[in-house]
């Protein structure tokens, strides 16, 4: 394998005024943001190996077939289809079409995109979580790219009377070698879509010295303009003849339901044209389905929510009518307090603690959360004559296809999902119970309906990213060396949504940041506590990651403090030196989960974890003298088999107030398709790391979420926003696999700022959101 010098990506993002921006474009006031990017080197590696995902696990597999996924018209015009939803992240319009662009040779201004509906069985799986379009996707679109490619080729050949080996295609062209004349791609498009896809091993892929996009960072989102300009088409905006729209009143409660209601008031609200029960069911154990209530149906979505204000509701509020977050902190903060099930234990625990010289506690709590997506849920349902059609911004299109089917009794192929445009879904729109309220009230009413949430709806009736307390223990010995390290979590599980009496986090769960912690300690135990769920419980983006980062990164530069040692050193030293890390054999059965992905491929790495530790800390320029007030905090942290470090630089003033000058990402997700999309997400995982650091706290009092609308459930503004965010891409061959981009920037960005909150301040800060712990 040949090896040639790769390509190091720095990207600058900067905030300046308001008015700079919109007078640039001739509007007048906002953000301006200001990129640069340096490329350095050339990506290169053997492009023919093939690797195992995790994708054979998913249901449905992938797909690699150019039938399925590109057209091209006689006028050269290349639609492919975008299988998955698209959120903003670009992966799914932008990222994976774009890799089948470059092996197709194909010119990027020449090519248009379509939105593929709910269908797994042609396109293959559609779930767009997990950070893995393109994770999962590379190989087979890089497949079905060069298989167009051939294709076209051989249709060329045959019309000029040639051998295949004779042509080559190159920039939307097939030119004939031996004579120089050339023919266009769609010349032979219909020709080449009449042949059948060649074997895979018949497949040659493209030279990576000649890649016009892939690795590049000069493709932009295909929806930018739209976005930027108010343009794009998002689930709310679509429209049916006859359609009417509807709000739900749901129960406060979660497992309350409906006793009853009198609608005299909101009938007599101008636009209201029903009022009528929606039918739900109570958790635990009802995965995605509506919570029921009191629909209001009304020639306008503003006209519902007027109804739905005017109703009486009497509800029975169920066994959850007493839940109470202080309460409930204290039950998880008790219950890691004692040993809990053990869930990794390596070499000898007791041991190590019984002998050492000194023993560090500590214990993190962080609120629960929820996604808070810029359009909250929507969805448009048809139901008559057997079938059902629904038009919604869902992340599992075919998922939602199925749960919808099996709610209204119907074949699958009866019903069709039309993906829309996400506006932001971190999780939140894999579960489609919205979805499914529309289809329900589509089919009582016998017309089309759209049932809007609002923001208030969406705050309060989620599918919450549950509450977290950990307690961490190090065992030091006489050297000031961690000899042994005892971890403990305690957190509502999200399978509690899928089944009934779930107590304890499960194997998904505690493999994000609790059982697969890297680092060279010889004494490891990690447990879990018990911890009902009280209300619905959902991933959200990255997941136990987040809690679990924040603990172990914070406590790492806590032992630092302990030990009279540098932050970063304390990291590097606990890491340990380069190798695989293989905690399998020391962690309860069937209590790993490796993202999904077969360990040959994707191992625990701790060389790429130091690797982005060190490479953060020297372009943030580690060490450096601040000014009184500032200060720097480090983290690393492996989810999505992608490793990412982040230094953030603070200011506090002497009233508490913070303000981020500089952050710097160093991320190593493997062979990289589209560096500007990474350095978004990292740009974006900035922004909302630190809003769930100071402000993201979902609490409950009588059962009732306490947060409505964005004046509590606070959001952070532009001008607290990090000035300057630094985004470093670890150079990669093709065979470093691709991994996830989407979700790991996030865990490393908390306790980075809290660890320089307390380089700032001398103030540690062990709960989260930070809120109001620094004001004086």
């Amino acid at each position: 394998m040949i090896f040639v010098p790769r390509k190091e990506f720095t990207h600058k993002i900067e905030n300046v005024s308001r008015r700079g921006l919109l007078k640039g474009l001739g509007i007048g006031g906002g953000l301006v943001v200001m990129a640069r990017l340096m490329p350095s080197g050339a990506l290169a590696a053997d492009m023919h190996e093939k690797y195992d995902t995790g994708a054979t696990g998913m249901p449905h597999g992938t797909v690699n077939d150019p039938h399925v996924f590109i057209a091209i018209a006689p006028n050269g015009t290349v639609t492919i289809v975008a299988a998955r939803a698209e959120m903003g992240t670009g992966a799914a319009r932008t990222s994976l079409p774009m890799i089948i662009a470059e092996e197709l040779d194909a010119d990027w201004s020449r090519v248009k995109i379509v939105q593929g509906p709910g269908d797994e069985p042609r396109y293959g799986n559609q779930d767009t979580d997990g950070s893995r379009s393109v994770r999962h996707f590379l190989q087979p679109m890089r497949q079905c790219g060069a298989a167009m490619r051939l294709m076209l080729e051989m249709a060329a050949a045959k019309h000029w009377g040639v051998d295949v080996s004779q042509v080559h295609a190159s920039n939307h062209e097939i030119v004939n070698a031996a004579n120089g004349k050339k023919l266009g791609y769609g010349d032979v498009a219909a020709a080449a879509s009449a042949m059948p896809m060649p074997a895979v091993d018949k497949l040659t892929f493209k030279d990576p010295a000649n890649y016009r996009y892939i690795g590049k960072g000069n493709v932009s989102i295909v929806d930018l303009h739209d976005i930027t300009v108010g343009k794009a088409h998002y689930g709310g905006d679509h429209r049916l003849p006859g359609q009417v729209f509807a709000v739900i009143a749901r129960p406060p409660v979660t497992g309350g339901k409906l006793v009853s209601f009198d609608a005299t008031e909101a009938k007599k609200v101008p636009g209201v044209i029903k009022v009528m029960e929606a039918q739900g069911w109570q958790p635990p154990g009802t995965k995605f389905a509506p919570l029921g209530g009191v629909a209001v149906i009304a020639k306008s979505t503003g006209a519902a929510i007027k109804g739905r204000d005017a109703l009486k509701i009497v509800w029975d509020d169920g066994p959850n009518k007493d839940f109470d977050s202080v309460a409930y902190r204290t039950q998880l903060e008790d219950a890691v307090k004692a040993p809990g099930e053990v869930v990794r234990n390596e070499g000898d625990v007791d041991a190590a603690f019984k002998s050492a010289a000194k023993v560090v506690t500590r214990d993190y709590y962080t609120a629960a959360f929820v996604h808070t997506p810029m359009e909250p849920p929507v969805a448009l349902a048809h139901v008559a004559g057997g079938k059902a059609e629904i038009w919604a911004p869902v992340q599992s299109p075919w998922g939602t296809r199925e749960d919808i089917a099996k709610l209204l009794d119907l074949p699958v192929d009866k019903v069709r999902v039309n993906t829309m445009l996400l506006g932001g879904g971190f999780g939140r729109k894999s579960k489609c119970d919205y979805a499914q309220e529309a289809a329900l009230l589509s089919k009582a009413l016998g017309v089309p309906v759209q049932v809007q949430w609002t923001r208030e709806d969406d705050v309060r009736h989620s599918f919450n990213h549950g509450e977290n307390a950990q307690r961490i223990e190090a065992a030091v010995d006489a050297n000031n060396k961690v000899v042994g390290w005892r971890h403990r979590s305690a957190a509502p599980s999200i399978l509690s949504t899928f089944k009934k009496g779930v107590d304890h986090q499960f194997a998904i769960e505690v493999s994000m940041g609790l059982v697969d912690v890297p680092f060279a300690i010889p004494n490891i135990r990690c447990e879990t506590g018990a911890a009902v769920a009280h209300s619905r419980i959902g991933w959200f983006r990255s997941v136990r990651n987040i809690p679990h980062g924040f603990a172990i990164q914070s406590f790492v530069a806590e032992m630092a403090h302990e030990l009279g040692k540098d932050p970063k050193d304390m990291l590097l030293e606990l890491i340990g030196p380069p190798r695989i890390v293989d905690p399998r054999t020391q962690i309860a059965k069937d209590m790993f989960w490796d993202y999904g992905e077969p360990w040959d491929s994707y191992p625990i790495d701790a060389g790429r974890l130091r690797g982005v530790a060190e490479l953060a800390a020297e372009k943030a320029g580690w060490g450096k003298t601040l000014p009184p007030g500032h200060g720097m905090g480090i983290a690393a942290h492996r989810s999505f088999v992608t490793y990412v470090a982040t230094v953030v630089q603070v200011a506090v003033d002497d009233k508490g107030n913070i303000t981020v000058p500089q952050v710097d990402y160093a991320i190593d997700c493997g062979f990289h398709v589209n560096p500007e999309r990474i350095m978004s997400q990292c740009e974006g995982g900035s922004v909302m790391g630190m809003t769930l650091a100071k402000y993201s706290a979902i609490t409950f009092k009588n059962g009732r979420v306490q947060q409505g609308n964005f004046d509590d459930y606070q959001m952070l503004r532009i001008n607290e926003s990090p000035k300057v965010t630094n985004v470093h891409i670890v150079p990669a061959t093709y065979d470093v696999h691709a991994s996830g981009v989407g979700e790991p920037p996030i865990p490393p960005f908390a306790p980075a700022l809290c660890n320089a909150i307390f380089a700032a301040t001398g103030k540690r800060v062990r709960n989260l959101p930070i809120a109001d712990q620094l004001k004086t």
